[in-house]
């Protein structure tokens, strides 16, 4: 094929398709409309597109007259230049009645309803089926969609699956009532087929909706989850002689549709009318339609692709880059459009086992498509044009009238679930690479519009790159901090790397572990033994435990090391960190298996721990080399006045069990790089986990003296530590009750002590989630379940309460109680668990006491059921009817016991919320900026998250600590916190003699 000729006949067809509709406009552009005039504006004004984005969002959530004045308000504030309905609507907003809110009410939904129905074809079958017989009378095929993605639990995907049920009964009752479409394909007619061979009825199905549990780090089980779904509506399309398409959704579930594609498929291996839609926007779609092609060829049956696009690519772009991963998208649009044409090629060069289904608005890659199936005599029976309904007119009228052959892309349902489909049209119109803005509104040239996307993505490279600028230099020419990625379950890889590890961890269990004082390994006569809490009769290790004897060596192995450790410039003792993190980077999913099997944390959760471990290494090595840096204070000449910061002496470390390497090796290395010796003792219940310290530090080269592991058992032994003169400093993290008594501890100055004990302490907290009347609850349950059930809730910052403003309360409470229904309990090594085990007897019989108390105090909502044999299990339990004053509502409870409290407005909220003496985390789900504003101010935590979890605080992004009695207002993780750990000094020199001073 000569690609140059090629090239010259999509230009000339182009060219041609765009001479036919030159007088027209999408009825989006059409500025005499409502929906055409906000269209144009939003794409004057970024600010106003945004916040009308935003508003339609929260659109359907907006009940009453009162709570669409305040949205109107808060998100078109009268100062503001606005289309005159929302700025008379925000202008009026505060001063209207009842009446007059009423009939504001009733504009607004008209017109956003109007906008809703531009892009959906009905709210019901009966809107559906009628529009759908006056598009067949244009002479338009549809596929339908139901629109709905986010299903939470067993009954939400259930429902999803019977309205396709339902439909497709409706569908079976009318299409003999359709004229047939024949296309320019006039081939032999059957009442059930279009173009000859095309089913009439024609049906899209998202798979995620199927199973709401869909996570590919249980790969295979949403596989089997999401096919056993999917086999029933298979059935019932393949009764009506139907079309499936299962379509593809975000990266997150990529693999998995392929996998169900691939099994559904061989189910029906001689039926030709099952696809699956391909994003060109993808990097891997290039060999996701190689290996699919290869596999319909391989097992001989016949496969559909609809080739789009994309439509997350915002998501999937700022979604990975906040995890840490590669973009898996084409970030230069040029480069999908040219990925489409190379992919939509490869299709019609298999027609003869593979249907394709061109979907696209682009006139470009449309007249690709019509030159390369001419070109390879693909008969007009083995692909089809389609288009999304709403968009495009005068584009889909003479692509019809050129090829015959055009499929409407139909969503239709209730319009809570359509604002989401509708924003990302929206989005999709006013992008300034949007083909169909660039072509109806911005008017640019055909001959641009047209151009080879291959060139276009060249030149749009090259500008790129004259146009970067260096990033900020980290100090000593360290590149600048990043926080670890974060394990990534759709790279089979990773999904594979964590059974292999488990493996290799228990091939080594019963293994001693020594003390490690003065960088030597030191035996003692009294071991402990570390247990699996989902199977307490595994015995992991046993680790030996320091008395009295061994404390004094420790504590005169740190004075010693401290001299010289203090004296290492600061960038030494920072190197000694970025090398530690390099040893725990190599080992990640091994230091993971630990996690699995002695915390009992889930994949994720075990490999975020040791990542944010890495964090602190990278993280403080940085900030020491900033912090070391003298600063000059006060330039007035003849006076030199240097601040700078000194270490302060051997510093005690005492670990939590609930994140055994992460705040270990956060305490440690802020220790370590400041300048001061570490004692470190770990939490008995993960002191394997503890030893991976002496592991890592010893392989990175440490001096001696300046790490030692001391683990002890009792509380006399960390008071007696505590309590020693000797020591500078003492960081801990854990519950209330050990802080305070540390904190009292280290009041006394003891004789020969030399310094007043510095604490830096983070305890524990009641943290709470409020639900706003306005919050989307698609996001909500799901995040207040992983806040307070992730890891069994065994976090200091897992969401104890949730308070729900009463406008919301029964849809929230029904939805997350079904939602938890559909979480699973089991050994953490499992992936297809939510929960585990508790961490040991003593934290499961006092967790059950609290489910106690809480009934009597309250009303269980939902209590689920636990594994059946050994194990510290404890069920999933959520409480309502709990007050303030409740005992539900004030203790901390570590673990997975959430207390529902409902509040009548706002204020009491945020209340209810400020009600305990702890002030940890708070988090708040709503999209009402006023009250967003108001929750910044009021709600006094340490860390306030809006609209997401409120777990998972990362480092140098969400430095961490409370206030209250849940800390002393440390920030781990921030630029402050290394401070806590030294000493500052100021040296102030007259540098004046005989009246004369050096130039500064």
């Amino acid at each position: 094929m000569d690609d140059k000729a090629l090239n010259s006949r999509i230009i000339n067809r182009g060219r041609q398709l765009f001479a036919a509709i030159a007088t027209e406009h999408p009825a989006m552009f059409e500025k005499g409309s409502w929906t055409g005039a906000i269209m144009n504006w939003c794409m004057q004004d970024e600010r106003f597109k945004t916040q009308l984005f935003r508003f339609v969002d929260v659109f359907p959530s907006l009940t009453s007259p009162k709570l669409l004045a305040d949205h109107l308000h808060d998100y078109f504030g009268p100062e503001q230049d606005l289309p005159p309905l929302f700025s008379k609507g925000a202008k009026l907003a505060g001063a209207l009645g009842s009446l007059g809110g009423a009939m504001l009410h009733a504009t607004i939904s008209s017109n956003i309803r109007a906008m809703a129905g531009q892009f959906i074809i009905g709210e019901t079958t009966s809107q559906a089926v009628k529009r759908i017989e006056r598009l067949r009378k244009e002479g338009y095929a549809v596929v339908l969609d139901v629109l709905g993605e986010a299903t939470l639990s067993r009954e939400e995907a259930e429902d999803y699956l019977n309205k396709y049920m339902d439909l497709l009964g409706s569908l079976k009752a009318v299409q003999g009532n359709w004229p047939s479409l024949s296309g320019n394909n006039p081939l032999a007619e059957d009442p059930a087929l279009d173009w000859g061979q095309a089913p009439k009825i024609n049906v899209s199905i998202k798979p995620s909706a199927l199973y709401s549990q869909a996570n590919p780090q249980d790969f295979e089980g949403s596989v089997e989850a999401i096919l056993y779904q999917m086999r029933r509506i298979a059935e019932r399309v393949y009764a009506v002689q139907g079309f499936l398409c299962i379509d593809m959704e975000s990266y997150k579930y990529k693999d998995i549709t392929l996998e169900v594609y691939r099994r559904l498929k061989l189910e029906y291996k001689d039926y030709p009318h099952i696809g699956i839609v391909l994003q060109a926007y993808l990097r891997d779609t290039d060999q996701d339609l190689a290996e699919l092609l290869d596999w319909a060829r391989q097992h001989n049956t016949r496969i559909s692709i609809r080739l789009v696009k994309g439509a997350y690519w915002d998501y999937e772009t700022i979604r990975a880059r906040q995890m840490g991963w590669d973009v898996p998208v084409w970030t230069i649009k040029a480069d999908t459009d040219a990925a489409f044409e190379r992919q939509a090629r490869r299709i019609l060069e298999n027609s003869s086992v593979c249907h394709f289904a061109c979907a696209s608005h682009n006139i470009r890659s449309i007249s690709a498509v019509i030159e390369i199936a001419e070109e390879m005599a693909v008969p007009p029976s083995d692909y089809e044009f389609q288009m999304l309904y709403g968009m495009a007119e005068p584009v889909r009228k003479v692509i019809l009238a050129a090829t015959g052959r055009l499929r409407l892309y139909c969503p239709y349902g209730n319009l809570v679930p359509g604002m989401g489909y509708l924003v990302r049209r929206l989005l999709e119109n006013t992008a300034n690479q949007s083909f169909l803005r660039l072509s109806f509104s911005e008017q640019v040239q055909v001959e641009q519009l047209l151009e080879d996307p291959l060139l276009t993505a060249s030149r749009e490279r090259s500008q790129d790159s004259h146009g970067m600028e260096a990033a900020t230099a980290a100090p000593e020419g360290l590149p600048d901090f990043v926080n670890q990625a974060m394990v990534d379950f759709t790279q089979p890889a990773q999904r594979a790397a964590f059974p292999q590890a488990i493996a290799l961890a228990r091939s080594r269990l019963g293994r001693s572990y020594p003390l490690f004082i003065g960088n030597k390994d030191i035996t003692t006569g009294q071991q402990i033994k570390s247990l699996n809490p989902s199977r307490p009769s595994e015995v992991l290790g046993l680790v030996c435990q320091a008395g009295i004897p061994e404390l004094e060596q420790a504590i005169a192995a740190a004075k010693t090391a401290f001299p010289a450790w203090r004296d290492t410039p600061p960038v030494e003792r920072a190197a000694y960190l970025l090398s530690a993190a390099r040893i725990a980077e190599r080992r990640i999913f091994e230091f993971s298996a630990w996690q699995v099997l002695e915390a009992g944390k889930q994949w994720e959760q075990a490999y975020a721990d040791v990542a944010e471990a890495i964090d602190f290494l990278e993280y403080y090595a940085r900030e020491m080399i900033r912090l070391a840096q003298p600063q000059r204070l006060g330039l007035i000449p003849g006076e030199l006045n240097q601040y700078f910061y000194e270490p302060r002496g051997p510093a005690a470390v005492i670990a939590p069990w609930n994140f055994p390497l992460a705040i270990s090796m956060g305490m440690v290395s802020a220790a370590l790089v400041t300048g001061n010796p570490v004692i470190y003792k770990p939490s008995n219940l993960t002191p394997i986990i503890g030893h991976q310290l002496v592991e890592i530090f010893r392989e990175a080269g440490l001096p001696a003296g300046v790490f030692n592991y001391f683990p002890g058992q009792g509380s006399s032994i960390g008071d007696r530590l505590v309590d020693h003169p000797a020591i500078s400093l003492v960081a801990f993290t854990g519950s209330l009750e050990v802080g305070l008594r540390i904190i009292e501890r280290s009041a006394p100055v003891h004789p020969g002590q030399a310094i007043v004990k510095r604490v830096v302490c983070e305890m524990g907290g009641k943290n709470a989630i409020i639900i706003d009347d306005d919050a989307d609850l698609d996001e909500a349950v799901p995040q207040v379940l992983a806040s307070a059930f992730g890891f069994q809730g065994q976090k200091c910052s897992a969401c104890s309460r949730v308070i729900v403003l009463d406008a919301v309360y029964e849809r929230f409470v029904g939805r997350l109680v079904k939602a938890a229904q559909s979480w699973q309990i089991g050994p953490a090594e499992e992936p297809a668990f939510n929960m585990g085990a508790v961490i040991d007897n003593v934290a499961r019989d006092k967790i059950r006491e609290y489910i106690a108390i809480g009934k009597q105090e309250g009303v269980l909502l939902y209590e689920s059921g636990i594994p059946a044999g050994e194990g510290n299990w404890v069920p999933l339990t959520i409480i309502g009817g709990i007050q303030p004053q409740h005992r539900l509502a004030q203790e901390e409870v570590f673990g997975p016991v959430l207390a529902v409290m409902r509040v009548k407005d706002f204020s009491q909220a945020i209340s209810w919320a400020n009600s305990t003496r702890f002030a940890l985390t708070g988090g708040i789900f709503s999209r009402s900026p006023s009250h967003l504003e108001r929750a910044r101010g009021e709600y006094k935590v340490g860390n306030l998250y809006i609209n997401r979890g409120i777990t998972g605080a990362l480092v140098g992004r969400q430095p961490f600590g409370g206030v209250g009695l849940s800390g002393v207002g440390t920030k781990a993780g921030g630029p402050d916190y290394l401070l806590h750990f030294m000493d500052p000094r100021v040296v102030t020199e007259n540098t004046m003699r005989r009246g004369f001073a050096p130039a500064d």
